[in-house]
């Protein structure tokens, strides 16, 4: 499972963490279960976040992997109710339109959009791209939501480029 934290200042975001979470090596999935719940807990015990951005339940054709997928989301989501945090799903396919305008994007096409954007150095990439993923959500909400200083709306990256020119390095 991965993670992102933003902070925005005006209107730029700028990275402030992102990881994983380990789970493979436990096998127990309900000590997985309680594992995300404890890391979740600590992140936003750490970095105090305003919002908490998640990737919504996407239908795939394996129901065991869906059940526990949704089972990690829900508990995730429930760290950041015990802290008060409000919560906003997107749409994978909406996730990666945000960022690359394109919602079949691969994986190292989102993570690409993301260094760039965000001005992330390559050494600071993780090879895992569940980081991206979760740091994609960010992103994807900063874009949806606007900013309390600015009222600007973006659609996706394209519309946010046009709103911003100057602001993106190519």
């Amino acid at each position: 499972m991965g993670y992102g934290v933003l902070s925005v200042t005006g209107n730029k975001p700028l990275l402030v963490t992102m990881g994983i979470l380990q789970l493979n090596k436990y096998d127990d999935h309900y000590l997985r279960l309680r594992k995300i719940f404890e890391r979740v807990t600590s992140l936003i015990d750490e970095y105090k976040p305003d919002e908490l951005a998640i990737e919504a339940p996407f239908f795939g054709k394996n129901v065991q992997s869906m059940l526990k997928l949704g089972r990690a989301q829900g508990v995730a989501m429930a760290a950041a109710l015990n802290r008060d945090i409000p919560i906003f799903e997107y749409a994978p396919l909406k996730i990666k339109m945000a960022i690359t305008g394109n919602g079949n994007a691969s994986k190292e096409q989102v993570a690409g959009m993301l260094q760039r954007f965000l001005h992330i150095p390559a050494e600071n990439m993780l090879p895992q791209l569940d980081a991206t993923d979760g740091l994609a959500a960010a992103v994807c909400h900063h874009f949806q939501s606007g900013n309390p200083v600015s009222d600007k709306k973006y659609s996706g990256w394209k519309d946010f480029i046009s709103k911003n020119p100057g602001k993106v390095k190519k």
